[in-house]
């Protein structure tokens, strides 16, 4: 039976300007470093619409980036032995925390591709949301860490030995970094995972982090032996600001929330299905990194089989639309005589 109608209208007909819930970015220098530390996890042009291939594909992103920072992490750890740089111990945690976060990431991505049971009926691609949380704490535990480090060095001073090969250490982290950073990233907006581009950027602070032991080996270079732990406490503090926006994104879905422009696309491929006279409602959430959601449509047909077919429709333009729903319920409502 198609739906009665509710007693008030949301106005949502085919003239609804898509843009007016959008959110604007910072532009400038700002909008630059805004687009760097804060991507998102949302690509529209550029989507998986298999949920197996998304799920693969997210694996070989966690397989490779850990096979690279491990092996960052391992030259870093020898050049800490022979240097004792207190700046470079602490990128080197760091390091290795982002290396160790792929792993529970990597359980996440298996347990997704699981079927759904009769006690888990949506799936395991919750998990996923977990692991992001995860990633969040482990930033955050290397922050800590790395300050911790960096004060007992100026509490009690140490010699730093073989400046030139923590500068090589550094540079060596900076490249390792930015290149398992931009891959996870990359992958991340394709699969529309906000835990996979939570750990992209997280390699992508480490990769400045190596930056700035770098400025601190010089600093020592110059005759100021306190550039390296101070440096250190700079590496700390810049993981905590960054660390917002992760905290953001991750939340977000935690929350069950929606970026208001993946709405606006659903409420356009729905507006322009056959028979549709106006969108009613619609809701979205994230499960992992695939859509799942359910609206309610007007429309002037009056019998049973057209609301049928016109629900159909509905859901195959909000498929064709955006390739990462995986299941989105249309509700059909007659409109009110």
């Amino acid at each position: 039976m198609i739906a009665q109608p509710h007693e008030h209208e949301h106005g949502h007909g085919h003239g609804h300007d898509h843009g007016e819930h959008g959110h604007s970015h910072p532009t400038g220098l700002k909008g630059v470093l805004y687009g760097i530390f804060v991507p998102h996890s949302h690509d529209a042009a550029d989507s998986i619409d298999d949920a197996m291939e998304a799920h693969s594909e997210g694996i070989r992103a966690l397989k490779i980036s850990l096979v690279l920072m491990l092996a960052t992490t391992v030259v870093q750890a020898v050049i800490v032995a022979f240097s004792g740089s207190v700046a470079l111990l602490a990128d080197t945690i760091h390091n290795l925390s982002d290396a160790l976060t792929a792993v529970p990431l990597w359980i996440a991505f298996v347990l997704s591709r699981r079927v759904a049971t009769r006690k888990f009926t949506y799936g395991y691609n919750r998990a996923e949301d977990l692991a992001g949380l995860f990633i969040v704490l482990m930033i955050a535990l290397s922050a800590v860490i790395a300050a911790y480090e960096a004060i007992d060095r100026m509490i009690t001073p140490r010699p730093m030995e073989n400046v030139g090969l923590v500068i090589a250490a550094g540079i060596v982290g900076f490249l390792g970094n930015e290149a398992v950073a931009e891959y996870r990233i990359r992958v991340g907006r394709r699969i529309g995972s906000a835990a996979l581009v939570a750990d992209g950027v997280h390699a992508r602070t480490d990769g400045f982090t190596s930056l700035a032991v770098v400025a601190g080996s010089v600093g020592v270079l110059l005759g100021f032996p306190l550039a390296d732990p101070i440096i250190g406490l700079l590496i700390s503090a810049m993981i905590a600001v960054l660390l917002i926006g992760t905290v953001r994104s991750v939340g977000l879905r935690l929350m069950d929330g929606i970026e208001p422009e993946i709405v606006d696309r659903a409420e356009h491929a729905l507006a322009h299905a056959p028979g549709v006279t106006s969108v009613e409602r619609v809701r979205l959430r994230w499960v992992g990194h695939r859509l799942h959601g359910d609206a309610v449509v007007r429309t002037s047909a009056t019998t049973l089989e057209a609301a049928d077919r016109l629900a159909a429709e509905a859901e195959a333009s909000v498929q064709g639309h955006m390739p990462n729903v995986d299941e989105m319920v249309v509700r059909v409502a007659r409109v009110a005589p």
